[in-house]
């Protein structure tokens, strides 16, 4: 008989993954035997509970994890879970990320203020739009506490992708931190119809991502005979199998992706998704799902294919380009500032696609220079924090319809809510990288590693994209504090609740700290080493 060996899980170093997905789970029950109207409170409570009860875990497992000797300064951690998930150095860095936005998500998803009592989700989603059983759940306050327990499966659907160790539980990862954005994306209480569309519309992306990642991951699996990231390096090192199973594998497992990260030309419906969900999600989408996405597709590049940067390197110069310019030109005609945010979005992740292209090993740079990892972790920081308290200030702004996204609502903001336009500006000229502010330092990370390694011509599509991308920025802010609203056209600004003021101001005070003193944050992720191999 062969023999059968226990697998070995060190549960200690998957603490923050089991936190969450218990946290989520407990939820689901709370949804079971609590009555309906009691279950918001306890819900938020248990949510908040369980994100900082994993961040906490994060930050034991970071410090346990730089007290040990593993013999390599630059890749420190682990392979557990039999080689399916790996804990080291960015993997953490990324978890205490994603933990930091799902708290900011957790407090403006609870946010109940600026719809007079109730939370921006529907009361009843599978009500009709318009239809009397939608009426009668607006009338009686009913309200979807299952947001929670959905936004903790995404949770730690996002912590996993970044730590998977094969493509097996990479794909998992996916469709764990997918499935409940595609609920929570149709479930907002105003705009039900734009709502309904986005969420279909999303899962219509996520099913094409989904495509194309397992047909990749069949003919990578065909290639080398393994689904650990490990054995495929080893198998592209040796080079004895057919290549074009090979580039044909790393073609459509990038595109799987590329999807996800919202990379032109597979960024298509993203706009729709940004505009129709509640934008209370959307700011969690927004930077939660890029940081995550990010954080897979690099270990993936640099751990499984990293012996075969020659092959996807140039792809990635065209996707590059390609995201920086549509983003910026299209974000140009938006009338709309959550499809403004959208196509910016779009265009961040041409910036973060640059970063990726730089040298992959520290060891290569000369003083003074990040890796293209530093760079593209200390750019997810900035821009996770810039669109998170972007998107929050968006929910303010509102008229008789609810939230006025409209271009023409927003003139002479700067007049009626002078701190509200102030900070949303601020968010905008971080965005656009101007000094100072935090994006101005992630952009130079970027640009610098892929100098570095001779993408010259990227950098300078890059910087010109920025320039674009300063003009539709500006223009927002020349709206806001030197135009008059037409008769009856101006928006007013709601008084938001203590969890959305202290989102909006945490994201606005690590913003600016982030462009004066970027110092500590370039040290931490400088310390976090590199993936290991």
């Amino acid at each position: 008989m062969p023999d059968f060996s226990k697998p070995s899980i060190e549960y200690a170093h998957l603490l923050p993954l089991l936190i969450v997905f218990g946290g989520a789970c407990l939820g689901v029950l709370l949804e079971a035997f609590l009555p309906r109207g009691r279950r918001h409170l306890p819900q938020v409570v248990l949510t908040m509970a369980t994100v900082l009860a994993a961040l906490g875990s994060t930050v034991w497992i970071w410090q346990d994890t730089n007290l040990k000797d593993y013999g390599d300064a630059s890749a420190r951690g682990l392979v557990g879970a039999e080689g399916s998930v790996i804990v080291d150095g960015p993997t953490i860095y990324l978890w205490g990320l994603i933990l930091l936005f799902a708290l900011a998500g957790t407090a403006l998803f609870s946010e109940r203020r600026l719809e007079g009592g109730v939370s921006a989700f529907a009361g009843q989603a599978a009500a009709l739009p318009g239809s009397e059983a939608e009426r009668e759940a607006s009338t009686r306050g009913l309200d979807h506490t299952e947001v929670y327990p959905l936004l903790l499966f995404a949770v730690g659907g996002m912590l996993l992708f970044p730590a998977s160790g094969d493509l097996l539980t990479l794909f998992v990862a996916l469709e764990v931190l997918s499935l409940p954005l595609y609920l929570l994306s149709g479930l907002a209480r105003r705009r039900r119809l734009l709502s309904q569309e986005a969420a279909l519309k999303y899962f219509l992306l996520g099913a094409f991502a989904s495509g194309f990642f397992l047909y990749g991951a069949a003919l990578t699996y065909g290639y080398a005979g393994s689904m650990s990231f490990a054995g495929i390096n080893a198998a592209v090192v040796a080079g004895n199998g057919d290549r074009t199973l090979l580039l044909a594998g790393i073609a459509l497992l990038c595109v799987g992706l590329l999807f996800k990260v919202g990379a032109a030309p597979f960024q298509a419906w993203t706009p729709d998704v940004y505009q129709g969900a509640p934008t209370a999600v959307t700011a969690f989408m927004a930077a939660g799902t890029k940081i995550a996405a990010f954080g897979a597709l690099v270990r993936l590049l640099y751990v499984a294919f990293g012996a075969e940067r020659w092959s996807w390197q140039p792809m990635l110069w065209v996707v590059a380009i390609g995201s920086m310019v549509l983003g910026a030109v299209l974000a140009v005609v938006q009338t709309d500032v959550k499809r403004m945010l959208a196509y910016s979005s779009v265009a961040h992740t041409g910036f973060l696609l640059t970063g990726v292209l730089g040298v992959q090993s520290a060891g290569d740079l000369a003083d003074g220079q990040y890796s293209s990892l530093q760079g593209v972790l200390f750019y997810l920081t900035t821009y996770g924090f810039a669109m998170i308290g972007a998107f929050a200030l968006v929910t303010l702004v509102r008229d008789a319809g609810g939230e006025a996204t409209g271009y023409e609502r927003w003139a002479g903001l700067g007049k009626r809510a002078p701190w509200v336009a102030g900070a949303f500006a601020f968010f905008l000229l971080s965005m656009a990288g101007i000094p100072l502010t935090a994006g101005f330092v992630g952009k130079w990370a970027v640009f610098t590693s892929a100098m570095s390694a001779g993408a010259w011509p990227v950098v300078l599509v890059a910087i010109g994209s920025s320039i674009v991308a300063v003009f539709f920025y500006v223009r927002y802010i020349r709206l806001m504090f030197f135009s008059e609203p037409a008769a009856g056209e101006g928006a007013t600004v709601t008084m938001p609740s203590v969890m959305t003021t202290a989102t909006v101001a945490v994201c606005l005070l690590v913003t600016v700290l982030l462009g004066v003193v970027p110092g500590p944050v370039l040290d931490l992720v400088t310390h976090a080493g590199e993936f290991i191999r």
